[in-house]
């Protein structure tokens, strides 16, 4: 996008949550581009914190130039020791629920939001595979988390509110197919929530059918 096109752009673009997402460079480059216009029309940036993806949802961002405008940057906190050094996971957290879980997810997603200083962040936690799956948490299992800091309005009359969604997916596939479905999906839900959108159950069906609701099985 050219700096003349950014200065036309008053207005988010309409983005709708069954919207499907290619997995080649073309389909991601044009989510990324019209995400960063949403952000970057209401001043917002983004921070990531991927642990499965391994970089992939930053490389994915990171394609696209101009993005210095809205993304602040990100962590790869693959081990435990990393997400609790660098995100400030709690470490009680892998014993008692794991790594890949709706906790640690929701913590990274929070910690960077708060140690990047953005509006937005996502988090991403998951069993990518071949191996290291199990019963309760199968290979394909990945655990998304976004997170959005609103400002204080400017009366004063509403402070800011911290919202956190993290959903569970169980996504078919070999190592890299899981991996990319997982950025397909965070890309979805940062950019149904820039629309306007709840973050909930309900959208995150939307976003992909793979979603796995808690009280559901995903065989």
């Amino acid at each position: 996008m050219s700096e003349q096109e950014g200065d036309h752009e008053q207005v988010p673009p309409s983005w709708s949550a069954d919207e499907q997402l290619t997995t080649n460079g073309t389909g991601r480059a044009v989510c990324v581009e019209s995400l960063g216009k949403a952000l970057k029309v209401h001043g917002f940036r983004l921070a990531v914190a991927e642990s499965c993806t391994g970089g992939l949802l930053a490389a994915t961002l990171t394609d696209q130039p101009g993005i210095s405008a809205w993304f602040e940057g990100g962590w790869i906190t693959y081990s435990n020791r990393a997400k609790q050094r660098d995100l400030g996971v709690p470490a009680t957290l892998f014993t008692e629920v794991g790594a890949v879980s709706e906790e640690v997810v929701t913590a990274m997603a929070e910690g960077a939001l708060t140690r990047a200083e953005v509006e937005y962040a996502i988090a991403i936690s998951g069993v990518a595979g071949p191996g290291g799956g199990s019963e309760a948490k199968p290979v394909g299992t990945v655990f998304i988390g976004w997170s959005h800091q609103s400002g204080e309005t400017p009366d004063g009359s509403r402070p800011g509110q911290l919202e956190t969604f993290v959903a569970r997916f169980r996504f078919p596939g070999d190592r890299l197919a899981v991996r990319e479905a997982a950025v397909d999906v965070a890309l979805r839900g940062l950019c149904a929530h820039l629309a306007g959108e709840t973050w909930d159950e309900a959208s995150a069906a939307n976003w992909s059918e793979s979603f796995w609701p808690e009280a559901g099985l995903k065989l």
